[in-house]
């Protein structure tokens, strides 16, 4: 059955009960919708939502569903596809399945597709922490938070001379080791030292509840310099940067660093 071939063309329960409901609304048949340049993303969002709920369906199904023109849809779709939020899903043969011709495309959303809906993550770990509270008491969360830390510091090598080079060249280590896990770090040298500026959080709601997982970030930077640390700032707390000083000896001049501007690339 080709996709233009309405009239042997069914509509899931989901999607009939839709079309439904718009007729009672209005009171009058459905006619395609003339679009505009400010409605395209709504437009795609009731597309997606359509997907959502009813799984893999054709431009046609879309159609019939939202009341707009197959031509419409699969410029819609395109988009969707070109933008990775969506993918031709390819349709399941049964046995017995005696249809002629070549079926009509599908189109389903992809995880993208789907994250576009939102989700709980933070949620969910701030709830595994607290049950792993519940059942192993403060010190299974800090060690839980010890061994995040050490996964994401993991190759940084530890300054065999405590001196001013030594230290900050482990401290841009650590920066580029914090960058890598999506902290977009950077070191700044400040007045008497160097200063480790994490730009994102990717952990910010759950550590505003469970402030252990910056004290092992602080922790692992401490032990890896061998160098007493300074927390001054956290995203948790509701600054805009997590800023952690590391006093070095002597003055440096104030200047910022990112990992690339470091590697001269």
């Amino acid at each position: 059955m080709e996709e233009g071939d309405t009239k042997t063309m069914g509509t899931t329960p989901t999607m009939r009960g839709l079309s439904a409901s718009r007729g009672k609304t209005s009171g009058k048949v459905n006619h395609p919708v003339t679009e505009t340049r400010s409605t395209d993303g709504e437009t795609r969002r009731q597309i997606m939502l359509v997907m959502l709920k009813s799984g893999p369906v054709t431009a046609t199904q879309l159609g019939e569903t939202l009341g707009l023109s197959a031509t419409g849809i699969r410029r819609h779709v395109d988009i969707l596809v070109e933008e990775g939020l969506a993918e031709i899903s390819q349709p399941r043969k049964t046995a017995g399945d005696k249809t002629r011709g070549r079926p009509a495309k599908s189109f389903r959303l992809t995880a993208a597709g789907r994250g576009q809906f939102g989700h709980d993550y933070d949620s969910l770990a701030a709830q595994a922490l607290a049950t792993l509270k519940e059942t192993g008491g403060e010190t299974a969360v800090k060690e839980f938070a010890r061994k995040r830390v050490a996964t994401i510091v993991e190759g940084v090598e530890i300054p065999t001379v405590e001196d001013a080079d030594s230290l900050e060249k482990a401290a841009f280590a650590l920066v580029e080791a914090f960058s890598e896990s999506g902290y977009a770090a950077t070191l700044t040298n400040a007045a008497n030292g160097v200063q480790i500026c994490q730009h994102h959080c990717p952990i910010a709601g759950v550590a505003a509840e469970f402030p252990e997982l910056c004290e092992a970030e602080h922790e692992a930077i401490a032990m890896l310099l061998g160098h007493h640390v300074q927390p001054l700032a956290s995203i948790a707390e509701g600054h805009d940067i997590c800023t952690t000083n590391i006093p070095i000896t002597p003055i440096l001049t104030p200047t910022t660093k990112t990992p690339n501007e470091r590697s001269g690339s």
